[in-house]
């Protein structure tokens, strides 16, 4: 067996190739829309999943910190920033108020 081993990729390199093939990802997109089309089906279940993936993201920053439960105050101002979305409250609103919330709470002593 031979003591000479294939070197490693630099840093840089494996970093050009990563931005390379996600360039290239990213182009498929529009480049392969005109070519295949998708049941309407699956268009509305791609849909909908980004929706969930989005919510589960949402609720697992609102509720974990650190692999524990984080305590109702961030939970309860995220459902009252979630209300005053629901309800066509400006962005800008909406999360002031969450933010408020949250802090108004803990100022409180909730955790």
């Amino acid at each position: 067996m031979s003591d000479t081993a294939l070197p490693l990729p630099s840093t840089s390199a494996a970093m050009l190739a990563l931005a390379a093939g996600t360039f290239l990802l990213r182009l498929s997109g529009p480049a392969l829309r005109a070519r295949c089309t998708l049941p309407e089906r699956t268009e509305k279940l791609l849909e909908i999943s980004a929706v969930l993936l989005l919510a589960a993201l949402a609720a697992t920053s609102a509720l974990t910190e650190d692999h524990a439960f984080t305590g109702p105050a961030r939970p309860l101002g995220v459902l009252t920033g979630g209300v005053l979305a629901w309800r066509r409250a400006p962005f800008l609103v909406v999360v002031l108020v969450a933010a408020g919330t949250t802090a108004l709470l803990r100022l409180a002593g909730v955790p």
